[in-house]
């Protein structure tokens, strides 16, 4: 039986205080709780006996087996499914050197935990393994991104620091390291090269890139809308902003490497 403890416990790491708190997270569903569970400190497995027949073998601090109905209680889903768990929340060190090793993404006050959740799973299907989040940016950790992220966030590490002076930072000690970021005034990303390795700046989901930022960004790309000059939309959603520009940079990479193989 869960505890009326445990249940208001779950429910406070809704807020990001009591998660830094705490040093706890919470994640649901088996896809999520699956794919965190190799990667992640488990205090705590809440589920329904049709998950905890098939998985045994799971380690965790503490197993609690509970009706549907208790599942309600302490779920953040409309249908809870079958298993929710706390996990610890990890602590990465910030490595400044990565970007001039490999393509990472930086984000400038994105604030939906959505939209964090899907750049979070699209970084992950495109192979990118760190995202770089200014300290506005939404809570890599809350309940929404967790479940956003569709398990992404075992395999891609998400370091909130201070945006402006990392980037800075990166400019002053790694010059031939690329910047780039997303603007109106911009390239088209479909003409410029693009590098392999550097940063990738998303920017807030109604302002953009902030000026501060924009003034340290080396290269400003810009998506095309089709036909260009035609009457569309007026902006793309910055998930489905993010998830154009890693294809198109992954696009690129694999045709370099596909002419340097055939020369």
């Amino acid at each position: 039986m869960l505890s009326k403890a445990k249940i208001k416990l779950i429910q406070s790491l809704e807020q990001k205080k009591k998660r830094s708190e705490e040093q706890l997270f919470v994640a649901e569903g088996p896809k999520v709780v699956g794919d965190l569970l190799p990667f992640f400190t488990c205090r705590l497995i809440v589920a329904e006996n049709s998950w905890l027949s098939t998985h045994s073998t799971t380690q965790a601090a503490e197993i609690v087996e509970v009706t549907q109905e208790e599942l309600r209680k302490a779920s953040f889903l409309k249908a809870p499914q079958e298993v929710l768990a706390l996990f610890e929340l990890p602590t990465y060190p910030t490595p400044h050197s990565i970007v001039s090793e490999e393509l990472c993404l930086a984000l400038d006050e994105v604030q939906d935990p959505g939209n964090l959740g899907t750049i979070i799973r699209i970084a992950d299907w495109f192979g990118i393994h760190h995202i770089f989040c200014s300290t506005g940016t939404a809570d890599a950790y809350s309940p929404k991104t967790v479940q956003a992220s569709m398990g992404a966030i075992a395999r891609v590490r998400v370091h909130h620091v201070n945006l402006p002076e990392f980037l800075q930072d990166t400019r002053t000690t790694q010059p031939k390291t690329p910047i780039y970021g997303t603007a109106l005034d911009g390239n088209s990303i479909y003409k410029e090269p693009l590098s392999t390795h550097g940063i990738i700046i998303m920017g807030n989901e109604g302002k953009g890139i902030s000026k501060q930022i924009q003034k340290i960004m080396t290269h400003k790309l810009f998506i095309p809308n089709y036909p260009e000059g035609s009457t569309t939309s007026e902006s793309l959603n910055v998930a489905i902003a993010t998830a154009i520009t890693c294809a198109e940079f992954r696009r690129k990479s694999q045709e370099a490497t596909l002419r340097h193989c055939q020369l």
